[in-house]
């Protein structure tokens, strides 16, 4: 009660100072909870995007390595085939030398220019398969150095997450720039990846 100057408490009076003064304490970490609450969620939500690339540049680069190595069996296909053609050319030029009439000469002579002709052919055709399958794997590669980025991007968002968790338990502010700063560098590290660097 009041009167004439003074004021005296009453026992709820303390009770109702004691709750109003929790309120404001609990009014700044209620703040920072839904703070970091949502900071989580879009960590969350950033961090699965960047795994589904993550998962999907390593497929293309799986794919590409494959598209690589068929290219390459091709190639050797085609060298293969020079050997063989190389092999008949050197048959046909024994016959010629061993040949003995000038009209069965000129028949070897006419093979062994056949052959050297496809064989100019199918050299051509495998250099251009070797080329190939030498940009299939640098494509390849590309995506596995751009799967690698979206995975760094990704463990950092969930080591960001983790620190916000953390924060949550231990209400320290120094955890809290952590997070924002683990979450920073995650999303730059992606950043980085979708400009394929």
């Amino acid at each position: 009660m009041s009167g004439a100057g003074f004021h005296v408490h009453g026992p709820h009076d303390h009770e109702l100072e004691h709750a109003t003064h929790h309120a404001a304490e609990s009014h700044g970490a209620g703040g920072m909870v839904n703070q970091v609450a949502m900071f989580t969620a879009v960590i969350a939500t950033v961090g699965a995007i960047f795994a589904y690339m993550g998962g999907a540049t390593q497929a293309n680069a799986g794919l590409y390595k494959n598209n690589a190595a068929i290219k390459k069996t091709e190639a050797s296909n085609q060298w293969n085939y020079f050997q063989a053609k190389s092999t008949k050319q050197s048959l046909a030029e024994v016959s010629r030398d061993l040949a003995p009439t000038e009209a069965d000469k000129a028949k070897y002579q006419a093979k062994i220019d056949r052959y050297e002709k496809e064989k100019k052919e199918i050299e051509t055709e495998a250099r251009k398969i070797e080329d190939d399958a030498k940009a299939w794997d640098a494509k390849s590669d590309a995506q596995m150095h751009e799967h690698h980025r979206w995975a760094q991007a990704t463990t950092a968002l969930q080591v960001a997450i983790a620190l916000a968790a953390i924060a949550l338990l231990t209400r320290k502010k120094w955890l809290e720039w952590g997070m924002f700063g683990m979450g920073a560098i995650g999303v730059g590290i992606g950043a980085l990846a979708l400009l394929h660097i």
